[in-house]
């Protein structure tokens, strides 16, 4: 993974660590932010899923539930056999259902599969590959006109599945990065997107881990009601009341 260095020129991963620390500029302040999580989690190995395709399908179901719900649900259709682009276009309704139970939601979110495989399969022939080939902004219209796929799935998958860089932001990034004091907590899911990649080289390493490590930290510290502020790596960083304690 390269990051930006003062020079302009890119570290690499073991050079990370003697990168500048907070409150030289904000170039500087998000990758200190990067590095403490990155100390702190290691490389989270994200977006999981063996195929384009897979990531495409767990970015839309894992709307609204936990990634351990989605998991279940991506098992089902593999096991159905619907894990691939036609066998899901050719699946009924019901059958999908069934399968994505665990991520609830599932008749709505069916919909949402169903609008996705059928728009590549009438659209490119069923291939995928085709329509990642577009350039990021043609790709982002295209897959926002899609019924169902918002920014933030759109942007997932055009992050981890068509790896291109585009920065993901979501409720976490809202969360703990207005409790740092860097965002208002009634931030636009576009404003947070601009100001990270404004300060961030266009590396999809980079924004790959750098959302990876933020769910990390969402998921394990930064809860709505009852943050573990004591043990989190960003403490000495945060202003939330609870992380002055």
């Amino acid at each position: 993974m390269n990051v930006p260095r003062e020079d302009g020129q890119n570290l690499n991963r073991n050079e990370i660590a003697s990168a500048p620390k907070a409150g030289e500029n904000s170039i500087h302040e998000l990758m200190y932010i990067y590095n403490r999580m990155f100390e702190y989690f290691g490389s989270r190995s994200w977006w999981p899923g063996e195929t384009i395709f897979e990531i495409c399908v767990g970015a839309i179901l894992t709307q609204s539930v936990s990634w351990k719900n989605v998991m279940k649900a991506i098992e089902n259709l593999k096991r159905a056999g619907f894990l691939e682009l036609e066998s899901m276009y050719n699946a009924s309704d019901e059958a999908i259902e069934q399968c994505i139970i665990p991520t609830m939601y599932y008749r709505m979110k069916t919909k949402k599969l169903k609008a996705f495989v059928g728009h590549i399969m009438q659209k490119y022939n069923g291939n995928l590959t085709k329509m990642f080939n577009k350039d990021m902004d043609s790709l982002r219209i295209e897959l926002l006109g899609i019924y169902g796929i918002g920014p933030e799935t759109a942007d997932s998958i055009i992050l981890y599945a068509a790896e291109k860089p585009a920065f993901v932001v979501d409720a976490y990034t809202r969360r703990i990065f207005s409790r740092l004091g860097i965002f208002s907590e009634d931030v636009t899911y576009d404003e947070m997107q601009d100001y990270f990649m404004k300060r961030l080289s266009p590396d999809v390493p980079l924004y790959n881990e750098y959302h990876a490590l933020v769910t990390g930290i969402g998921n394990r510290f930064c809860s709505n009601k009852r943050p573990k502020c004591k043990e989190c790596p960003l403490r000495e960083r945060c202003f939330y009341p609870q992380g002055r304690e």
